[in-house]
């Protein structure tokens, strides 16, 4: 939990899998912004091949990249907008946004945050390191995600109770990682650059319930893109 926080059985959310087009479409309109070839675009090609990992339909996709590069008339210019602040029990949370309209982000963000504390710039960051995150699976039975990360140069790993691995790396390796992990027996599923909490902090269950159900209505925001939490 103290990487990125994710909504539990979002699978079958009211509404889930529109919501997560929705946010692989700004990702993939934020990137093309450097290019709309995903060849020459690492963080791109990185937000292509997740779209396609999540199932979104080819049309949206490229629809998306070329509103990103400037190829379609009416394109819609997304700011990127980082919150800082605590969920209830003094919980840090970093939340990344995309945005059309910072004036209707920052008051969805009040909303949000009443129940916890909104935080100035700084307040919470320097408890986080930032750095590069890959999630992936074993592409087979005998995949060993300690010497995968040593020869493909990632920094640390977290195995899940299903055996999904989170590498980190730092920020400058994260491309060069992505590329190394499929010949190290794993199938990269996402990649991107994100905080990882330096000290979680441990809850009761019942606090725990109370702090999951503030990340569940921030992470339903439609502006909010990455929720990252310092939770054990």
């Amino acid at each position: 939990m103290g990487a990125q926080w994710k909504a539990k059985h979002k699978e079958v959310a009211a509404n889930a899998k529109g919501k997560i087009f929705g946010k692989l479409s700004k990702e993939i309109m934020v990137a093309a912004r450097n290019g709309a070839d995903p060849a020459m675009n690492p963080r791109l090609r990185l937000a292509v091949e997740q779209a396609k990992k999540a199932s979104m339909p080819r049309d949206t996709l490229e629809r998306a990249i070329k509103k990103g590069a400037g190829l379609l008339d009416g394109g819609i210019n997304f700011e990127k907008v980082t919150y800082e602040g605590f969920a209830p029990h003094r919980v840090p949370i970093i939340v990344e946004c995309l945005t059309d309209n910072v004036n209707r982000t920052i008051s969805s963000m009040r909303v949000l945050f009443r129940k916890g504390q909104l935080g100035a710039s700084g307040s919470v960051a320097w408890d986080f390191d930032h750095l590069g995150m890959i999630e992936a699976s074993p592409a087979k039975a005998d995949a060993d995600a300690e010497l995968a990360a040593i020869e493909a140069g990632a920094d640390d790993f977290e195995v899940d109770e299903d055996g999904e691995v989170l590498f980190y790396t730092a920020m400058a390796d994260l491309d060069l990682v992505c590329r190394e992990l499929p010949n190290q027996g794993f199938t990269v599923n996402s990649a991107k650059l994100g905080y990882r909490a330096k000290n979680p902090v441990a809850l009761s269950d019942a606090e725990r319930e109370e702090v999951e159900a503030f990340l569940e209505a921030m992470d339903s925001d439609d502006d909010v893109q990455h929720v990252y939490v310092g939770l054990a």
